[in-house]
């Protein structure tokens, strides 16, 4: 079992950033693929950014070059740094963990809570 809890969302302008965290539970974290989506008001979970346990990273097109995600298994955490964010990046951040390599929506073993990132124009 895992648990994850997210923190550090807020309201920020546009032009600004913001720099997510997830800690998780358990003693098998690095052995995780642990990936951020986002979910906006009236739209579905989105895919944001994910990153093996090899440290590979994937982004969604519409973050690449703006967020990093990142991993430190020595504290069981995993980051998103949030940079140029834009009003359309409004939505609530969502940690995810699975023990496959490729993460999706419908794949993912264990959901954080979620945290309200809101950025005004």
């Amino acid at each position: 079992q895992v648990q994850l809890v997210e923190s550090g969302g807020g309201l920020v302008q546009a032009g600004g950033s913001l720099r997510l965290s997830c800690a998780a539970s358990g003693r098998t974290f690095s052995s995780y693929t642990m990936a951020w989506f986002r979910q906006a008001p009236g739209k579905e979970r989105e895919f944001v950014a994910s990153i093996r346990r090899s440290g590979g990273t994937y982004y969604a097109s519409s973050v690449k070059g703006r967020f990093t995600i990142s991993r430190d298994n020595a504290k069981n955490t995993v980051y998103l740094e949030m940079n140029s964010l834009k009003p359309e990046d409004t939505a609530v951040y969502y940690c995810a963990a699975t023990q496959s390599p490729l993460v999706t929506r419908n794949n993912a073993d264990y959901w954080g809570q979620g945290t309200q990132v809101t950025v005004s124009s």
